[in-house]
């Protein structure tokens, strides 16, 4: 059985994880009211999704 030979530090840790990063999520301008959306997604602003009205929301 494999056993490291010396305890890894904290630099060469860190060091390995820096690109263990959270990105920021992808937007798109919904097609009806150009407010901020998430792609493939219903615009809860205005309830369109592809051009379509799904949801009816009350302002």
């Amino acid at each position: 059985m494999a056993v490291p030979k010396r305890k890894t530090s904290k630099s060469r840790k860190r060091k390995r994880r820096t690109h263990y990063k959270i990105s920021a999520p992808t937007l798109t301008e919904c097609s009806h009211c150009g407010e901020p959306k998430l792609p493939h997604n219903l615009c809860m602003n205005c309830g369109y999704y592809k051009g379509k009205q799904i949801l009816e929301i009350k302002k």
